[in-house]
């Protein structure tokens, strides 16, 4: 275009069209006239925070152990009392047990023995929520997270006596307290400790039947501690890290949560949170953090969960009967699909190449998991689920495309993936068996019951079958078993792996667990694994909704 610098008429063209521009750029935004209610409503929904304050119960003593989890266990050695009542001078190093996780902030009181104070005291305190955690060093530090999610934390006192409360939020039921240096002209001691927990659980559910076998019993009871330890004010996936709200925690959270502590205020907070923080396009970001203010984690772009939120808020809108907040964000579960409709072919099979390069396709932390089954069951599973949620809200004719979607990639996947000679799905261009692969065939009902049962049955004589790598893939498994009716076979499932971190001492579960390898580490350090997670309430979910199976 060339324009007349004589005609003044001839500078109003380009600025039209930069105004048409600019608006067509915000009109991309789906959820533009939405956004500030939603978050308004997340707000609105924010529960009060209950706290409780906690004193330890003991001092421990560390010893090494190869029989206990990690290598590492606690052993009672006397009273609170011996620390209050003596100089700190002589107990530098001490472990301090609270008998219990606990997520909150911890004080502690000092006060002089004699002599004058002529100078600070440091200290240093050491947070663990599983006593490795305070019995191995930290430094030199390999690990591939922040240095700083490790809770070790420096103090310095210019002057006694002094209530220290230490300002960071940590999670722990072990304190180690060193002393990093002080003045030799005066002595002092740490007079009282007392740690403010916080939670939003406010109600105590129902208990099981008297029938429930001890061990399952002991699942639930900490399976019970988890949740209650990962519900603040938005389902946090692990309160020591990463301490924010992932969609995929918050729909094991959620289930969790409907069948004990039925907080559905905060169920509904966290839906309208990330609703309200998505992207322009729409998508979904994986997770999100409340402060300083509210905000996603830029670039977090996850397609297993994207496709996970329709389905918890179906979840969500069924066990509530809350259709407004259905019908607040539909619009977000509906947009989601539009990530199947584009990685779908023509021949019913999801494009997996194309979208593990431009997605975070996650589904378990399991080195060399092959995820193309995973990805084609989950998709199947998301696009009936979603319409399972638009028929709850009477909004079928806005997707009535994905019935015939669905049983095309259904009818896909048992032509490609299917091996009949085995009976086993397969994953992959060197056909991979893994148990996320039969576990999402048979939960997106690609599988018939039979086959079910016989691919699940089958898992145990393959040899270099991928197992899960965490409680996460492992919830899938379990509800795998429990729609194939293997209900003996998900009761024993549950009681070997839950119950083998509840035999090795956890008072929450935790984020990674091999039965065969107990330092595994996502992140290169084991000591920042978190070892009270959200996705490994589950048990609760299973043991309450199936008493059937679980309580008797």
């Amino acid at each position: 275009m060339v324009l007349n610098l004589l005609n003044p008429k001839s500078f109003l063209l380009p600025v039209f069209f930069i105004a048409v521009f600019a608006n067509s750029v915000k009109a991309q935004d789906p959820y533009q006239s939405y956004r500030q209610d939603w978050l308004k409503k997340a707000e609105d929904n924010k529960p009060k925070l209950i706290e409780t304050e906690k004193q330890p119960v003991s001092l421990v003593r560390l010893e090494k152990d190869p029989a206990a989890f990690q290598g590492w266990k606690a052993i009672n050695t006397d009273s609170v009392g011996k620390l209050y009542n003596t100089s700190f001078k002589t107990q530098s190093g001490v472990v301090v047990d609270f008998g219990e996780h606990l997520t909150g902030y911890f004080t502690f009181s000092i006060k002089s023995l004699k002599g004058t104070p002529d100078g600070p005291a440091r200290l240093k305190f050491t947070f663990g929520e599983v006593p490795s955690e305070v019995a191995v060093p930290f430094d030199p530090y390999k690990g591939t997270l922040s240095r700083a999610w490790l809770q070790d934390e420096t103090v310095t006192v210019t002057e006694m006596p002094a209530d220290i409360t230490i300002p960071r939020r940590v999670a722990c039921r072990f304190v180690k307290i060193e002393l990093l240096g002080a003045s030799p002209n005066f002595d002092f001691h740490i007079s009282s400790m007392v740690f403010k927990a916080t939670s939003s659980v406010a109600f105590k559910p129902p208990l099981l039947a008297a029938t429930t076998p001890k061990l399952i019993a002991d699942i639930d009871r900490v399976g019970l501690a988890t949740l209650k330890e990962c519900m603040q004010t938005v389902y946090e996936d692990g309160p020591k890290r990463d301490r924010r709200l992932w969609i995929g925690d918050l729909y094991l959270e959620s289930l969790a949560n409907q069948f004990s502590y039925q907080n559905n205020q905060l169920t509904r907070r966290c839906l309208y949170l990330l609703a309200g923080l998505s992207a322009d396009d729409g998508v979904l970001l994986a997770n999100v953090f409340e402060n300083p203010e509210p905000h996603a984690q830029a670039g977090s772009r996850l397609l297993d969960y994207c496709l996970l939120y329709g389905v918890a808020l179906k979840e969500y809108v069924a066990a509530t009967d809350d259709k407004q907040t259905g019908l607040d964000l539909w619009p977000v579960a509906k947009k989601q699909l539009d990530i199947i409709r584009k990685y779908a072919g023509q021949d019913g099979m999801i494009d997996y190449q194309k979208a593990g390069k431009e997605w975070w396709v996650f589904f378990d932390w399991k080195d060399g998991l092959d995820k193309q089954a995973c990805l084609q069951g989950l998709s199947i599973y998301a696009l009936n689920q979603t319409y399972a949620l638009a028929k709850l809200l009477g909004k079928e004719n806005e997707v009535d495309d994905i019935p015939s979607l669905a049983r095309k990639l259904k009818a896909a996947a048992y032509k490609n993936l299917y091996d009949p000679k085995s009976g086993l799905f397969v994953s992959g261009v060197n056909k991979q068996i893994s148990y996320g692969s039969q576990a999402w065939m048979i939960l997106s009902g690609v599988a018939s019951k039979q086959e079910a049962q016989t691919a699940l049955k089958a898992l145990s004589t393959v040899k270099d079958a991928v197992h899960p790598g965490a409680p996460y893939m492992f919830h899938y498994y379990i509800a795998a078993l429990i729609e194939s009716g293997l209900k003996v076979e998900a009761k024993e499932a549950l009681q070997n792996y839950w119950g083998g971190m509840v035999k090795k001492g956890a008072d929450t579960f935790w984020e990674v667990y091999d039965p065969n390898d107990e330092l595994k580490s996502p992140y290169n350090f084991y000591p920042v694994n978190s070892y009270c997670h959200a996705w490994s309430c589950t048990p609760v979910y299973f043991i309450r909704k199936y008493p059937e199976i679980f309580q008797r």
